[in-house]
């Protein structure tokens, strides 16, 4: 008689991950996800027995209690990206990542150098545009992540169940928007005094702000995150900030930099002191994204 495998797959599974397919004939058992928000994309799939640690949220001082509480049972393994030791250290044979979220284009850890390993990789979909075209951000990216870590994992019904949940939590609440309305400029800043870092077209908060009923000032700029210069903000001219809010600069330091800065006092956004501040893990792509939507609705129109 053969026993029950457990969770194993009756056959093989391929996904799509950015540029490339990847095929799981198992799934993983010694899984490491690497920040915050991808790091609760698995706890909130349940899958924190499945998983030897997570790695780089300490280091960006991201971790909340909400967060703490769920991977109280895990070790941190590493503060910031990891090195490949580490993850080989660990025994891993899954790395949920992305490029900028734990990998670096050229870098030491990449799905190329940890296959040697036995170590598969899947990449969150908003970074692809770090190696390779892809569409402008949507809702869609973090559920396709929901989406394919559900196959990865054999927990395809609680993937689909919570990406139905969060699309008629959105629909819902987007119903309660004046679809009238002229969309708020909203500049995104993350960090940055002599020159900021934001977010362009193929970050999350991009979609988030147009969920909210705004537009992303920067929403023609053809990167993720990255550096733009003060002076196209200034002509831009937002009608309100979103700040992120982590790291050692407080979301209150960098209002309070642009409020006292002479070079922004002519924007709306400065002059009507008009600033809404999203966590670090409610603006990366991860199950906070509705909470994020809701509460920059709440910050653009008082609904």
């Amino acid at each position: 008689m053969t026993l029950a495998a457990g969770p194993l797959f009756a056959q093989s599974v391929t996904v799509q991950s950015c540029n490339r397919q990847v095929t799981f004939e198992t799934p993983p058992q010694a899984a490491i996800s690497n920040d915050v928000n991808l790091t609760e994309m698995m706890l909130v799939l349940g899958l924190a027995d499945r998983m030897v640690g997570y790695t780089g949220v300490s280091g960006w001082k991201t971790l909340d209690e909400r967060m703490r509480s769920g991977v109280k049972e895990l070790p941190e393994l590493a503060e910031r990206y990891p090195t490949k030791e580490v993850l080989i250290g660990a025994d891993a044979d899954f790395y949920f990542a992305g490029w900028n979220y734990g990998m670096k284009v050229g870098g030491e850890i990449t799905p190329e150098s940890l296959a040697p390993f036995g170590i598969q990789v899947y990449e969150l979909s908003e970074s692809c545009i770090f190696v390779g075209d892809k569409d402008k951000v949507s809702m869609e990216d973090m559920y396709r992540d929901l989406r394919n870590l559900g196959k990865i994992f054999s927990v395809s019904d609680k993937a689909e169940a919570l990406i139905s949940g969060y699309q008629a939590e959105l629909a819902s609440f987007s119903a309660e928007l004046d679809p009238t309305a002229e969309p708020l400029r909203a500049f995104v800043y993350d960090s940055g005094e002599k020159t900021p870092f934001t977010a362009g077209r193929y970050a999350m908060p991009t979609a988030l702000i147009e969920a909210a009923g705004g537009v992303n000032i920067m929403d023609d700029f053809e990167k993720s995150w990255a550096t733009v210069g003060w002076e196209a903000v200034v002509e831009r001219n937002p009608e309100v900030v979103v700040i992120i809010n982590y790291g050692d600069v407080t979301a209150e330091q960098k209002r309070d930099f642009m409020l006292s800065n002479p070079a922004f006092a002519e924007i709306d956004a400065v002059k009507n002191n008009r600033f809404v501040t999203l966590e670090y893990v409610e603006a990366t792509p991860g199950p906070r994204n509705i909470e994020a939507v809701k509460k920059l609705a709440q910050g653009f129109w008082g609904n």
